[in-house]
């Protein structure tokens, strides 16, 4: 697999353990329409900081869990005014700091600056998905190929599903000879064994309105005739089903020298069938078919060339009863012209397109914004195209959906709108850096929320609502010692989820308050006071009541010998010394 190679690379490919694990600190909750002190029920997040920050924030609680991520970063055209501000311990990357990323021919390193930007986001994006993750990441040809490149090393290249083109109507950059009207959304599964389950049943809306995909099930006739059909006989058994409740067709009346032909030339030719008045006569018949109360009556012998002959054959030998499949039933049938059908009925259909049209414009969701008082924000991303989206990333009613450059919201507006259109109860979790966080994108929301527009114009709200998040302190300090800001839920929480990889459940399972939870017959304890220094001692233990095959108990000291602990199944881990640091 080619890889590529950028001033930096060494230094970034890592960077996401080097970042400090900081605290989400709750700032407000919306609901009923207003803002209020108290955080909400909602698993609806906006967290306003740097995106890169936050995604590490979100491992304890979120780390395999997040279905669907959706991100619009920058394109790297020279025009975003967008700023390299990773502080990475590199002399030259030191440099870029909080300059602005200019034009081709003009920032000679823009390409290895957003290559640095980009790379570690990624990397905390493919921990955040589940197995049957997926993710869209919306980009151009300023940077499409070395983003190809860097999503086939993190995500795998096995792991590539499509390189989706979105036709962007009612925009076309006229500098160039060529114009531009299209984008690219490059999509990836976490893991292709599940590709079956990452990818939604999702129609796309050009699909023509009298296809039978909008219907549940796929249907057309078994008679095929080509080179790599080659023709044999199949025996309709009596009660094989019809659609009409009474048919009567004549046996074919065909010489020897038609089944020659067919011998020398292994298929049944349209040349052979012309020469055989056989056109619209397939397939041939060796006995009067005779249909009564929409069953065969008598058995029929039937001679063409065949699709699916060893499923029709399977439907015989099953009674005639439906075939069972993981993604629906089979059944064939008679029509009244004697011809057997193939339908496959399906509880949903799939018909998503490489190349997508009629989704809007960047033009009409900017004045849909402004109609929600949100103005100045070139080029949000129309609602109808992540909502689409989302049905190939999303489908089931309980999925969480990232979108870590959240912009103006409309990945958490497209959200609300398809929990609205199915019933759904989706989560989304927006991440914003810039200061309009609160003002542009949790605005948004609020109005999806509340309703807007005005006269007959008025948009009806959204039943929802979410709680507002800005980046908190570090749990570490720069000396590696614990925050004793940090409150202790959040520190049992990190400790537990560093051990395990999992999210800590609270359970009254003992008497012990330093008790964490149980895994793999393994009992953890935080024995923590930020007030006082704690030590692991045969006081402490006399406190444990539940019996473990081990325990690992954290502590600021211990006074039980080494040898002790070993007899008694006890790992002891020093605070904050062996405490990990993600």
């Amino acid at each position: 697999m080619p890889m590529l190679e950028w001033i930096g690379k060494d230094k970034v490919i890592n960077h996401h353990q080097e970042i400090p694990f900081r605290i989400l600190k709750y700032r407000y909750g919306f609901d009923n329409g207003k803002e209020s002190k108290e955080k909400t029920e909602s698993e609806n997040k906006i967290i306003h900081g740097d995106n890169l920050e936050a995604l590490k924030s979100l491992l304890p609680e979120y780390e395999g869990k997040v279905k669907c991520i959706y991100i619009d970063p920058p394109y790297n055209t020279g025009k975003e005014n967008w700023i390299y501000n990773d502080n990475v311990n590199h002399p030259k990357i030191k440099k870029w700091l909080g300059g602005v990323v200019e034009k081709e021919g003009i920032d000679l390193s823009r390409h290895d600056k957003w290559l640095c930007m980009m790379y570690p986001r990624l990397k905390l994006l493919q921990k955040l998905l589940k197995e049957n993750g997926v993710i869209f990441i919306s980009i151009d040809d300023n940077e499409e190929a070395n983003l190809k490149l860097i999503c086939d090393e993190i995500f795998g290249s096995n792991n590539f599903v499509s390189k989706l083109v979105w036709r962007t109507e009612g925009h076309s950059d006229n500098q160039f000879h060529i114009k531009v009207n299209h984008e690219y959304i490059l999509t990836y599964v976490k893991n292709r064994n599940f590709i079956d389950s990452a990818i939604g049943h999702a129609i796309d809306p050009t699909t023509r309105e009298e296809s039978n995909i909008w219907k549940g099930y796929a249907e057309n006739s078994i008679t095929k005739n080509g080179k790599k059909n080659p023709p044999s006989f199949i025996d309709l058994p009596v009660g094989f089903p019809c659609l009409e409740r009474n048919v009567k067709i004549e046996k074919s009346t065909i010489s020897d020298d038609f089944y020659i032909e067919v011998n020398d030339q292994k298929f049944i030719s349209k040349e052979i069938r012309n020469k055989y008045n056989l056109n619209n006569k397939m397939p041939v018949k060796l006995n009067d078919l005779i249909v009564s109360n929409y069953k065969l009556e008598e058995k029929c012998t039937v001679y063409s060339g065949w699709a699916n002959a060893n499923k029709l054959k399977d439907f015989i030998d099953n009674g005639f009863k439906p075939l069972k499949e993981k993604d629906g039933e089979i059944t064939f049938y008679l029509s009244k012209n004697g011809v057997i059908y193939y339908k496959k009925t399906r509880e949903k259909a799939r018909n998503i397109l490489s190349v997508i049209t009629e989704m809007g414009t960047t033009e009409q969701m900017k004045t849909e914004l402004e109609r929600m008082e949100i103005k100045k924000f070139d080029y949000p991303k129309p609602n109808k195209l992540i909502e689409y989206l989302l049905k190939i990333g999303a489908p089931n009613s309980e999925d969480i959906i990232l979108d870590s450059f959240a912009g103006s919201g409309t990945t958490g507006h497209a959200v609300l709108n398809l929990n609205q259109e199915d019933g759904g109860k989706r989560k989304f979790i927006l991440i914003e850096l810039e200061e309009y966080a609160d003002t542009v994108t949790a605005k948004r929301i609020k109005k999806v929320i509340t309703g807007y527009g005005k006269g007959k114009s008025f948009i009806k709200g959204i039943k929802s609502n979410f709680n507002f998040y800005e980046l908190g302190e570090r749990l570490f300090t720069p000396d590696n010692i614990l925050n004793k800001n940090i409150d202790e839920e959040t520190l049992r929480n990190y400790i537990y989820y560093t051990e395990t990889g999992e999210q800590l459940v609270k359970e009254q399972v003992t008497k012990n308050k330093y008790y964490l939870g149980s895994k793999n017959n393994s009992d953890y304890y935080f024995y923590y006071d930020s007030d006082k220094i704690t030590k692991l001692n045969y006081e402490f233990l006399l406190t444990i009541d539940k019996p473990s095959e081990q325990y690992i108990i954290y502590a600021d000291a211990c006074s039980i010998d080494k040898n002790e602990l070993l007899e008694k199944n006890i790992i002891f881990k020093k605070i904050p010394r062996d405490i990990t640091q993600l």
